[in-house]
């Protein structure tokens, strides 16, 4: 296979970034925007050895699970990378995916998943979900302010304001700023140059309470005319927090390290459950609150907690999983690097009258340790809900140390849950339930949820017991490290 081939390729697989997967000859081909089912006509950009990348140009022959995006920028933006697949199809990819990623990289036997892998949790109405969307703002090449979404891999802003995944409200926020910052001469940052003021638009919701917060990333330490702007943007109904955030760096990072106030509060409020949270510009707080009930649900019929039990909550961000578990349990603590959200969770216990959940600054894999050799806190159960990246190893080995009876470990990767998986596989614990959860709709990504139980020392005592004498019982049990597990009675003369 040569650059600027034309070939006919029938799509059989999705890739990592939802890219079409298919053979033509043996060789595989990565084409963007084909759908799993589909024949298509492809011309070649990129030849290795043995795959390449190709560019749609036809579709042959439509798979039957090929649907009409809702949003008329789908292809270009890099955001719903397979919203142009039906969505029972989208739920049976991402659920194959946390399946095969256990098999092949947490060498989890196959016929054990058959017994403890959940179905995919779905969603009934996937558009519309999002509660947090940021959107870069730059020029166009007639000079015009634009915002939308960075096309796929790129800087390239697609204009867009009407997110087929976001709130409905948000064209209504964007179209006033655009308008302030034209009327005002205010200017859009510019990577290239590092030169304009306004890089990014934060616009954050509240599900249950309709509360809204916008935050304005600037490359500067003020924005001018701002009570002009929030007298705007406080009309819209639910609005109650607007500030901004200084990013003065050169860098890909959208959110600077300092916050300050505009207007109303600095902060909107939400409700997991019967958990309300205070929710701050830096607060990491999930984007489909409607799928986070079940994730979480999911997390505390994992742990299954009775009132007696230590937990440890690692990657707490605000608190979000570790109050939710407070209820049931004896003592909760929380570690999370970013001082910001540690505030936030201990001021959302106190909100909710929690009073046993206790939080840590600090990294997971120094806090943990320290906090379990030198102090002697132990858990009965540890949740971890680690970035992509997964657990540091340091982590997994302080885990294994202090040896829970259950590890709850929720994942936004299961590429990298798979791998600590099978470092606790091999250190002791075994798979109990598996569950994806689809929080992520139209996106190749997908939250999934892996309950550990620490497997007991292999020692068994057998144990027979008789009693009376002719005719009666023989009962004989097997106890495993304290627990019985298989009891058989026998009748005899």
């Amino acid at each position: 296979m040569q650059k600027n081939d034309v070939v006919m390729v029938a799509i059989e697989d999705i890739g990592v970034n939802g890219e079409g997967i298919g053979k033509v000859d043996g060789y595989t081909l990565f084409i963007k925007d084909a759908v799993i089912g589909d024949v298509v006509e492809a011309k070649v950009t990129k030849a290795k050895k043995n795959y390449g990348y190709a560019r749609l140009m036809n579709i042959h022959t439509k798979s039957g699970f090929r649907t009409e995006p809702r949003c008329d920028v789908a292809r270009q933006c890099g955001g719903c990378q397979i919203q142009a697949m039906s969505y029972e199809r989208q739920l049976a990819y991402k659920n194959e995916k946390v399946r095969n990623n256990l098999i092949r990289i947490g060498d989890v036997p196959e016929e054990l998943l058959q017994e403890v892998m959940e179905p995919i949790c779905g969603m009934e109405e996937p558009f519309h979900y999002r509660n947090k969307a940021q959107f870069p703002v730059g020029m166009d090449r007639e000079g015009n302010i634009i915002t939308g979404f960075y096309a796929g891999r790129t800087h390239q802003i697609i204009p867009h304001m009407d997110c087929a995944i976001g709130r409905g409200e948000n064209k209504d926020i964007l179209e006033i700023i655009l308008t302030f910052m034209k009327e005002y001469q205010i200017p859009p940052y510019d990577e290239t140059s590092h030169r304009g003021l306004v890089r990014h638009i934060l616009i954050r919701s509240g599900h249950r309470t309709n509360e809204i917060m916008v935050c304005l990333v600037i490359n500067g330490t003020e924005v001018p005319h701002s009570h002009i702007l929030t007298e705007r943007l406080a009309a819209i109904p639910g609005m109650k927090s607007i500030t901004y955030s200084v990013n003065r760096e050169k860098t890909n990072v959208i959110m600077g390290r300092e916050t300050g106030l505009l207007w109303g509060q600095e902060y909107i409020t939400d409700f997991i459950g019967d958990i309300r949270y205070h929710i701050s510009p830096l607060s990491f707080y999930q984007v489909n609150p409607v799928q986070t009930e079940q994730l979480y649900g999911t997390v505390l019929e994992y742990a299954g907690l009775s009132g007696n039990e230590t937990v440890w909550d690692l990657y707490c961000g605000i608190g979000t999983i570790s109050l939710f578990l407070a209820r049931k349990a004896k003592q909760v603590y929380g570690v999370e690097i970013v001082p910001q959200a540690i505030e936030d969770a201990k001021q959302n216990a106190q909100i909710n009258g929690i009073k046993n959940a206790q939080f840590y600054v600090g990294k997971a894999e120094e806090v943990l340790p320290e906090r379990y050799e030198r102090d002697g806190i132990h858990g009965d159960i540890i949740v971890v809900d680690p970035p992509r990246k997964g657990c540091e190893e340091s982590v997994l080995e302080t885990m294994v140390k202090m040896r829970p009876e259950k590890i709850v470990y929720v994942s936004c990767d299961s590429a990298t849950l798979a791998r600590d998986v099978k470092y606790l596989r091999e250190r002791g614990y075994e798979v109990g339930k598996v569950k994806a959860v689809d929080m992520f709709p139209h996106s190749v990504h997908v939250e999934s949820i892996v309950l550990l139980s620490h497997n007991s020392p292999d020692s068994v005592i057998n144990v027979k017991v008789e009693f009376g004498k002719g005719e009666g019982n023989v009962v004989g049990c097997n106890i495993r490290a304290g627990k019985e597990i298989s009891d058989k009675t026998e009748s005899y003369i």
